[in-house]
Order: C-alpha cells, then structure tokens, then sequence
C-alpha cells in the first residue's frame, strides 16, 4: 500500500477542483442574495419593523415617566396602599408646573385616566393652578381637588409609571394590573375583549364553513363540466374579485336593507308583510352573508385547482367496480379534495380573523369584530398601547389555531395545486 496521499483534482487552471466548485456555489447564493435583496430591505424596513414597533407598544410605555419624572421617582417604591406622602405631593405639583408649561398635561391626563375614569379633568384643572400652591402640597391639592386624597388615584399614577407593564395585555383579556402589580378581572360591565374575540373566532368559523358549502360543489362544476362551460363559470367566479371590496359591501347595503331588494322581493311573494320585513343588515347576519360572499372565491379556487388534478378514470374504476354514485364520490374523490379543502378553509378562516371593512359597514352593534376595536383603539381613542396589546392577542390566537390545525391535519396535506 502506498503511503502518499491522493493528489487532489485539479481545474484546468490548476486550482483545487473542489475550491473552484465552493467559490462558484458562492458566488451563486451571493447573486440570488443580491437579487432578492432589494424585496428583503423592503420587507424589513415597511412591514417588519412597524410590526416589531407596533407589537412592542403592548408592553412599553414611558409616556408618564417621560413627562413626570419625579412623580415616578417618589412612587418607585410605594406600595400602592399606604397614604401617600409630602414628599409625594410636592413632585406631584412640580411635575404638574412643569408639564402645564410644554403642554404636555393632556397626554399625561389622558394616560392616568385610562387607569382611572375621570383622571383627565382632576390633572388639567389642577395643573392650572399649580403654580400657585404652596407647601404643605398635600393640604394645597386636596384644596383645589378633593379627590387628590384618594388613594385611587394614587394607585392610578403608580400603575402609569411602570414603563414596561403586563397592563394593557391584561385590559386586552378583560383584567387590570393593579398598583402593587397583581392582575384582578374587570367589573362585570367593562369586560368587553374576551367577547370580542370569542364572537371573532364564531363569525370566522361560521363564515368558513359557509364558503366550505357554497364553494366545494361550485369547485366540483368547474373540475368537471366542459372546459368552454367551466371557462365561462370560472369568469363568474372571478368577477366578484376583481371588484373592490367596498363596492361589494355597499352593494350588500342595498340588497339587504329593510326597503332593499331581498325584502322587496319577500313582500312581492308574500314570504314576510310588508310591516314585518326582515332585519338582515347591520347585525351578525349580515356580516356572516357578505363575508361569505366576499371570501368565496378563497376557498373555490384551492378546491378547483386540486379537483382539476383528480384523475376521473379513479372514479370510473370504482363505478366498474360495483361502487353507486355515491360510495365512488364518498370513497375515491372526496378523500383526494381534502388538501383542497384544508388550504381553503386555512385561507379563508386566516382572512376572516382580521377583517374589518365589512363588519364596519354591515355588522351593527352585534357584528363587530375585534378588528374594529383595534381601528377604534388606533383613530378615536389613540390609545395604541392597547391597541397593540389586542393585536398581539389576534395574531397569538392565530398562531395557536395554526399549530393545532398542523398537528391534527397537517400542514403537508395543504395544496394549492
């Protein structure tokens, strides 16, 4: 047996084949890198920091130490149920001169008063005469306010301190963090979210199974008629589509109003009087109808491009085979639709979850989601600390469903084609 080791392969320039190979593979994953990059900084820049952003202000929020330092300096260790001191009163007073001067004193009012209703007016009607209390502070405020000596408030100021707080995630489940940090639920008439989100998930579910009933025999047609029929089904299908979603929604107004078309045509033909017609819009019936409608062609399309794949002569074998029309359907096509009906129902139910216009337009009282509360919470009340905190919990809920759905279906038994 020799002792010398093999030469290494040689390129025809003379170096290392093997080098020359690793060189060239990365040359190629540096130009694919390269030509995907321009999307990535795209990505990063417009979609995942603003996510990033966003979801961080369900956790973080320093508006209140920012502008009353030393207000949060002299509550940093209170214990949130012994009365407060002199030492307390006289920040509390500084701040309040200081933040009267920027003009600061609303946004701090409207913080504390998202801890404690009717904050707002004790901060900016004190602040305006601040600058003209003397010591003792104590007695000064309790003079101009009554309400100072309330230790709620106090509590209130101590919970707006914490610039990292579980507070606003705690309001998004229908609880409250309290000043020494402990989580209590809401009063019975506050607990709102927890509902919201439970009539989410119904609505998305419902709307679902809806499009599941609607589309799965609509899908069938087009897989299985004449392709010139199927063609002119599919532009039918499409059509809706291409249509603004607005327009559709408005569309749906129209129709199912108490002087629309639906109804006019149940008086017509005697199914409801003319003083009893249906209420079909601006409730929970309404949102399930139009959302249906609109997120149809999601689950149509997935089924359609799996049920063209299906091969008819297996249905034909087990027709030759003894099997009815049924059984042959039951037994041989259907099981072969379910990746279509999995990457449907995942679309539709995922689009569902978030949506928003219909349900503003059409929902009413009873068929708001919790999308709507998260626009409430980011164009009336500002209030986007909670606001996050709701998105957060959505996109969380999702994320759970969509783990449950890969452990129990799979997500390999999902195609699109």
């Amino acid at each position: 047996m020799s002792d010398t080791a093999p030469s290494p392969v040689l390129a025809a320039d003379g170096t290392p084949l093997k080098a020359r190979l690793a060189r060239a593979m990365f040359r190629r994953k540096l130009d694919a890198f390269l030509l995907v990059s321009p999307l990535l900084i795209f990505l990063a820049v417009f979609f995942i920091s603003p996510i990033g952003w966003f979801l961080a202000k369900g956790f973080h929020d320093d508006l209140f130490a920012t502008e009353m330092p030393n207000t949060t300096a002299a509550l940093a260790d209170w214990d949130g149920s012994t009365e407060p001191t002199e030492a307390q009163y006289a920040a509390l007073v500084q701040d309040l001169v200081e933040t009267r001067k920027k003009k600061t004193i609303g946004k701090v009012a409207t913080r504390v008063n998202r801890e404690l209703s009717g904050a707002r007016s004790l901060f900016t009607s004190s602040a305006r005469r601040a600058a003209r209390l003397e010591a003792p502070f104590k007695d000064s405020l309790v003079a101009v306010k009554k309400k100072w000596a309330d230790i709620e408030v106090w509590q209130a100021m101590k919970a707006a301190s914490r610039t990292f707080t579980v507070g606003y995630y705690a309001n998004a489940l229908d609880r409250k963090q309290l000043a020494d940090g402990s989580i209590v639920m809401q009063p019975e008439q506050r607990r709102i979210h927890v509902k919201l989100f439970l009539r989410t998930l119904e609505i998305s579910l419902q709307v679902t199974v809806y499009c599941l009933l609607l589309g799965y025999p609509i899908a069938y047609l087009l897989a299985t008629l004449p392709n010139r029929t199927s063609n002119l089904l599919m532009i039918l299908v499409l059509l809706p589509f291409w249509t603004s979603i607005l327009v559709r929604t408005t569309a749906w107004i129209a129709m199912l109003q108490s002087q629309g078309v639906l109804n006019d045509l149940f008086v017509f033909f005697g199914v409801a009087a003319d003083e009893a017609r249906f209420s079909m819009i601006y409730n929970k019936l309404g949102t399930l109808i139009a959302m249906t409608h609109i997120l149809l062609p999601f689950m149509v399309l997935p089924l359609y491009s799996v049920m063209k794949g299906i091969p008819p002569s297996y249905v034909r074998a087990a027709k030759s085979l003894g099997a009815t029309n049924w059984t042959a359907f039951w037994r041989v096509y259907a099981p072969q639709t379910v990746p279509g009906i999995g990457a449907g129902a995942i679309l539709v139910f995922i689009v569902a979850i978030g949506y928003y216009i219909t349900p503003a337009l059409v929902g009413g009282q009873d068929g708001q989601m919790i999308s709507n509360f998260i626009d409430f919470h980011m164009r009336r009340s500002l209030n986007w600390n909670l606001a996050a905190a709701l998105g957060t919990v959505l996109l969380g809920v999702v994320l759970i469903l969509y783990w449950v759905y890969d452990r129990i279906v799979g997500i390999d038994n999902m195609k699109l084609g």
